[in-house]
């Protein structure tokens, strides 16, 4: 048994961000931060765009940032929530720039901002195109500086320890559900170890590997969500899945390699297989108009064509400038074949992000008393229906600060629960056929890339329901008799995600954002978060 003042899982910008403020605050306070892989293998490392910001008030405004990402979340918005996260936002980047995070800068030493789509000014910062390495660096790097934080990579979190493994009866009526600690299987030596905490941050990421074709690595299982799902703590707009427009286009090969928004805003143009421009004729902001539009767009071009893809034409821009700022894709388009200044770059949309997610407040406070929530697997209400571009950073920093404070205020009022049992792994055998897990996993992913992706309609939500209800039964009586592993612990968690996308789905009878359902195009005067 382990026992841990703070226990944060996941080793992200918003669980670093957390963890080396607390840090500094409670020095005599034990901090452990898990993670199943390697310390800096996280969504955060595959950021390509940058951090949107206000830092320049002459050219720029928090009114404009606001509208800016009230406009991409089409009316769900809350914007309370984003005042906060914008407002907040410029003393939060100036902290992770004073714990050594570079961005690039001008010749003149002021910082180049670029633009992406929806924003209406030039405000991302970014260091060339790979600004989440680059963070993820800087805080990796400040955090072992501290003795009193200690990371355990290699762990995989099982579940959430509530009043149920107590015993006693847990609903999501259940008013005082509470969060003890977590369940978690130590790969090392293969044994599932009881953790406690005082209180529990929730930073696992996103649930892209639901999907055939994602940006995000083979981490993002949606983990977080799925575990406070099954704890019975409140879950929101999780049908609310970005597409990327513009991952590059390989038959078969995911994750799929990011074409980063900023080279559209750098001038990239968007064509179909007949070489035409065609974003003007679906938005008046042409390339530069939010995700879920250009999206959707990409998605009716490659329809329309009969095509498996579209192209971003770069070959107009800047070659100096080009190679500068996108160095990463330059050398990942040359490795495959493709001369960016010669060749168009074949691209087509990937799941990228969840807006959606365990419901938190303003403070960063899950549902279940003494859990927060932070970063993707979290929904502040800042996204909305659709997130602005490169806001997700932002975020992130913002509500760790935000969790961090109020787990300070706190902290020193919660005892630890020493009444916890360990697990139980009596009578279960470890699987006979891997198979069993690996095809239930490529089901998953068939289902939600074939009917719950950009479009979609009531037959095929209701396809996937079936198949997904069928998928959980064989899992769950695989999950009692066999010996839990990562791979077994991540297909149930994502069989727990495509469920909860689909039911918001089914729920949504409306279009708005990155929900488009054909059986019903038009927007519904009743806004409402669908909670489950």
């Amino acid at each position: 048994m382990l026992k841990t003042d703070i226990l944060i899982i996941g080793s992200g910008i918003a669980g670093l961000t957390s963890a080396v403020k607390l840090a500094k605050r409670f020095p005599d306070h034990t901090i452990t931060i898990l993670t199943k892989a390697n310390t800096d293998e996280t969504n955060t490392k595959y950021a390509q765009g940058g951090i949107a910001v206000v830092n320049d008030l002459e050219h720029d405004s928090f009114g404009k940032h606001i509208e800016d990402t009230l406009i991409a979340g089409d009316g769900l918005c809350n914007r309370e929530v984003v005042e906060i996260v914008v407002k907040e936002g410029p003393a939060r980047v100036n902290e992770i720039i004073d714990w050594g995070t570079n961005f690039d800068k001008d010749k003149e030493g002021d910082y180049m901002r670029g633009k992406e789509g929806g924003h209406s000014e030039f405000r991302i910062l970014h260091y060339k195109d790979v600004t989440g390495l680059e963070i993820e660096r800087a805080l990796v790097a400040e955090a072992k500086k501290y003795p009193n934080i200690q990371i355990h990579n290699h762990w995989f979190v099982v579940d959430i320890i509530t009043q149920h493994h107590l015993g006693y009866l847990v609903t999501k009526a259940t008013p005082d559900i509470t969060c003890y600690g977590v369940y978690a299987l130590n790969l090392t030596n293969n044994k599932i170890e009881k953790i406690l905490s005082r209180v529990t941050l929730m930073s696992t990421g996103g649930a892209g590997q639901a999907y055939r074709t994602t940006t995000n690595p083979k981490i993002a299982t949606g983990d977080g969500i799925a575990m406070a799902y099954r704890a019975k703590g409140r879950i929101e707009n999780m049908e609310f899945i970005q597409f990327h427009p513009t991952a590059l286009y390989e038959a078969g090969v995911s994750p799929s390699f990011l074409i980063t928004e900023a080279v559209r805003g750098d001038g990239g143009i968007l064509r179909n297989k007949n070489g035409e421009a065609f974003m003007p004729s679906y938005d008046p902001r042409a390339d530069l108009a939010p995700r879920d539009v250009v999206a959707r767009a990409i998605d009716s071009e490659m329809k329309r064509t009969g095509t498996e893809h579209v192209y971003l034409d770069c070959r107009a821009m800047d070659h100096e400038k080009f190679q500068a700022h996108f160095p990463n894709i330059y050398a990942k388009c040359m490795s495959v074949g493709i001369n960016v200044f010669e060749q168009m770059i074949p691209v087509a949309p990937a799941a990228h992000y969840c807006c959606g997610g365990i419901k938190v407040d303003e403070m960063g406070r899950s549902s279940i008393l003494n859990m927060y929530a932070c970063g993707e697997c979290s929904s502040t209400g800042l996204h909305g229906a659709n997130r602005l571009a490169s806001n997700s950073l932002l975020e992130a920093i913002v509500f760790a600060h935000r969790c961090a404070e109020n787990m300070a205020e706190r902290l020193d009022f919660v005892q630890f629960n020493d009444d916890v049992p360990d697990w139980n792994a009596s009578g279960t055998t470890d699987p006979k056929e891997m198979i069993l897990i690996t095809q239930s996993l490529k089901e998953v992913q068939l289902v939600m890339s074939d009917y719950v992706g950009i479009v979609r309609n009531d037959i095929r939500l209701h396809r996937a329901m079936r198949r997904i209800d069928l998928l959980h039964e064989e899992m769950e009586e695989l999950y009692k008799t066999a010996t839990l592993s990562p791979q077994l612990c991540e297909l149930r968690n994502l069989i727990t995600i495509g469920y909860l996308v689909v039911k918001g789905a089914q729920f949504r009878k409306e279009s708005r954002g990155l929900h488009f359902n054909t059986d019903y195009p038009n927007k519904s005067e009743l806004l409402q978060q669908i909670v489950l």
